[in-house]
């Protein structure tokens, strides 16, 4: 013959109706008519076409073979070949290829829409009773609902629908290549491998975050994949483990699940009158706060409810805190108090006596020295030796990118050894392409994050696999060539960690694999290489974001105000892929986009916060008499550095142990002190630098200048003449 119509509708159906359990039942009043007979090219050029081939082809397009056709009798006699026997020979990944074959002749991308809509008609209805939150599939545009079962021939049945066509029909090709298929080969089954099957430029927004339907694709496979494993665990008798603690986000209220979010949530409605005794105190003293993210639950309950009285409280990521400073100083504030790490308040001070407010006032939180581990990392002799490596080399230019989370002194002495400009997590990989782009044959030192700057490496990458295109968007100035060439001239220390991010290891991804992996994934680029993987994968899909503490809370605001738009009952669930105490900031942006929500017409949207805590991560209180210590000791896990909260002999900490230092009763005590008794709080002061670098310079000045460098990159994607000066070795004094 020479043309074959191949009926998709015969297998679907087949597959839909042969299952022992009534939901899968496929009676009906109106019954279709009997489907046309299946095709099987028996003798063919092309290897693919010796199947069953269950989607339809294009119009015109012609082969060769010698046909044998079933027709869709009665199913119950074993000498007829049925729809569904034929599909049983055909494995899984022979499936996969023939609709990956069907999809890439369809050049045209309204020519694949249109073929999913076709299959959209094709794929039978879920019932009513199955279209619940709990069968939702995650970010997806549209609702999509999925029913899995585990049949007694240990096959995975599933039933899929959505309210929108175009899902429908990526829901019914995912369903006719895995229905009937074993765990194994549903869970062999990668997200890459439907890279062929999406629909460029489907609902793609100009903001690089793309919403389109095409992530149906990788969305589905992931909920089909998660409740497989389910399936398989509660067949074997196996537990799948307990699920990481929570904290539950909606308009009624708050709900922690597991000790450690209990912990959290303890003081995500603190006490009113310790807040109106710090607001009076702020209010008459003219005391500005800036405070990092990682504060303890404890003190950013309270500063997070006094900003609503007092306007010069702010709460963010490293970056901001001293641009914060400036505006506090400029509104009249006559005291700056620095809720951080040290190296913090050091650049608050020394960028307030840049922008000229020398008698502010800046004070830390705490008497003893605040450290950092990455910012000791930075200030060791093994940084200064990576450092002498780039010195040198002569036979080409270097430039040192510095983590903006070390000290003053760190950035001075090195921007003496190599010319030096600070990025944060948000901006490193553009300020690291824009050097590229603007000097030949550059060789970029980065420091002093380890696992930072191997996921970069990997990034970089993962882009010589893109098209120009696809890099021209992330940087105008580079191609594959451009990329693969810098890859080489790339450098990052190897002996750099923070405490926190070290926890996302293997055990901690190996759980998310398990039982999140069609969650939202947040991620700071400083987490391991496993976990980073992980979130990229998921942000390929929508599903993610890897990038600075700013960049997890935006990304959480943009998921939930998208659902608000749509209206309709959901619940999103992320992740948190990095330090606890991004909670309380992330439960007030949520609170207040459910609370803009007229309540008449609000749908009911709710938001988990997962804290992928290890289970060697927990620090246990002791047992205690009835009364003892009242309620103290009813939570296992108890905030502040002296329990170890969240802290693993196996590497890292759920909570900074060195943020933790920062105490709202040492906060309460500057208050207190300022004006008049700064004898008592002197050691609590961020002390202006008196020292000199190595050339005769004061370190403040010298440090400083690779954060203006960066401040400069920012404002106009470019970097300062200066420091390409610097670089080239041209003396611009």
């Amino acid at each position: 013959m020479d043309s074959a119509a191949l009926s998709f509708g015969a297998v679907s159906s087949s597959f839909f109706c042969n299952s022992r359990n009534p939901k899968f039942s496929c009676v009906s009043s109106n019954p279709k008519p009997a489907s046309p007979p299946i095709v099987r090219c028996s003798q063919s050029e092309n290897p693919h076409l010796n199947s069953w081939y269950p989607l339809k082809p294009i119009s015109g397009t012609a082969f060769s073979c010698t046909a044998v056709t079933s027709h869709h009798t009665n199913t119950s006699g074993s000498g007829n070949l049925t729809a569904s026997t034929a599909a049983a020979a055909a494995t899984t990944r022979a499936k996969l290829q023939l609709l990956i074959q069907e999809f890439q002749s369809l050049t045209v991308p309204l020519d694949r829409v249109k073929r999913l809509l076709h299959y959209a008609e094709l794929l039978r209805p879920l019932g009513d009773s199955l279209k619940s939150n709990d069968s939702r599939v995650p970010g997806c545009t549209a609702q999509v609902w999925l029913h899995v079962e585990l049949d007694d021939n240990n096959k995975l049945r599933f039933l899929a629908d959505s309210d929108s066509e175009i899902t429908k029909g990526f829901c019914a090709c995912l369903v006719w290549v895995l229905d009937g298929a074993t765990p194994e080969e549903v869970l062999a089954v990668k997200t890459e491998d439907l890279a062929a099957l999406s629909v460029v430029g489907l609902n793609r927004k100009a903001s690089g975050y793309s919403s389109s339907r095409a992530n149906t694709w990788h969305n589905v496979l992931m909920s089909m994949q998660k409740r497989t494993k389910a399936l398989v665990a509660e067949r074997e008798g196996r537990p799948r483990g307990e699920p990481f603690p929570s904290l539950i986000v909606s308009a009624e209220g708050i709900q922690a699940k597991g000790s450690y979010a209990e912990a959290q949530a303890r003081f995500l409605l603190p006490d009113e009158v310790k807040i109106q005794e710090l607001v009076n105190f702020l209010e008459e003293k003219k005391i500005g706060v800036v405070a990092h993210f990682y504060m303890d639950p404890e003190v950013q309950g309270v500063l997070t409810a006094a900003q609503k009285l007092w306007p010069h409280i702010h709460i963010s990521d490293s970056l901001v805190m001293a641009d914060s400073a400036v505006k506090m100083a400029k509104a009249g504030c006559k005291f700056i108090t620095v809720l951080g790490v040290d190296f913090m308040s050091e650049n608050v001070r020394a960028i307030l006596d840049q922008a000229g407010f020398p008698e502010v006032g800046v004070y830390r939180m705490s008497d003893e020295r605040i450290g950092c581990s990455l910012a000791d990392a930075a200030a060791s002799p093994a940084y200064m030796d990576y450092l002498a490596a780039a010195a040198a080399s002569v036979s080409s230019p270097s430039l040192h990118v510095v983590y903006i989370n070390t000290s003053l002194e760190t950035k001075a002495y090195t921007h003496e050894v190599v010319p030096t400009i600070t990025c944060t997590s948000s901006n490193v990989v553009q300020t690291i392409l824009q050097a590229f782009s603007e000097v030949p044959d550059l060789n970029v030192w980065y420091g002093p994050d380890t696992y930072m700057g191997a996921n970069i490496m990997e990034l970089f990458r993962q882009m010589t696999a893109m098209s120009d295109e696809e890099i021209a968007e992330i940087h105008p100035k580079h191609n594959r060539n451009s990329i693969k060439s810098l890859i080489p001239r790339l450098h990052y220390f190897q002996d750099g960690t923070c405490i926190v991010h070290h926890l996302f290891g293997h055990e901690v991804v190996g759980k998310i694999n398990e039982m999140y992996c069609d969650a939202f994934l947040t991620a700071h680029f400083e987490v391991p290489g496993e976990m980073f993987s992980l979130a990229m994968e998921a942000k390929r899909r929508g599903m993610g974001v890897v990038g600075s503490t700013q960049n997890i809370l935006d990304f959480i605001k943009e998921r939930l105000q998208e659902a608000l738009d749509r209206n309709v009952d959901d619940h999103l669930q992320f992740v948190l892929g990095t330090e606890s105490g991004m909670v309380t900031s992330i439960v007030a942006a949520v609170r207040k986009l459910l609370g803009s929500v007229k309540s008449h017409d609000r749908a009911k949207v709710s938001v988990e916060i997962v804290f992928p805590v290890s289970s060697e991560s927990i620090t246990t209180t002791p047992s205690s008499s009835p009364g003892e210590a009242g309620d103290f000791l009813k939570f296992p896990v108890i905030p502040g550095v002296a329990s170890g909260e969240g802290c693993s002999l196996h590497g890292g900490c759920a909570s900074c142990p060195y943020m933790k230092m920062n105490s709202l009763e040492s906060l309460l005590k500057v208050c207190r002190s300022l004006p008049h008794d700064k004898e008592n709080i002197s050691a609590y002061e961020a002390g202006r630098f008196s020292l000199q670098t190595p050339n005769g310079k004061l370190i403040a000045d010298v440090g400083c200048e690779p954060i203006l460098h960066m401040r400069h990159f920012q404002a106009t994607k470019q970097l300062p003449e200066k420091l390409i000066q610097q670089i080239l070795g041209i003396n611009s004094e």
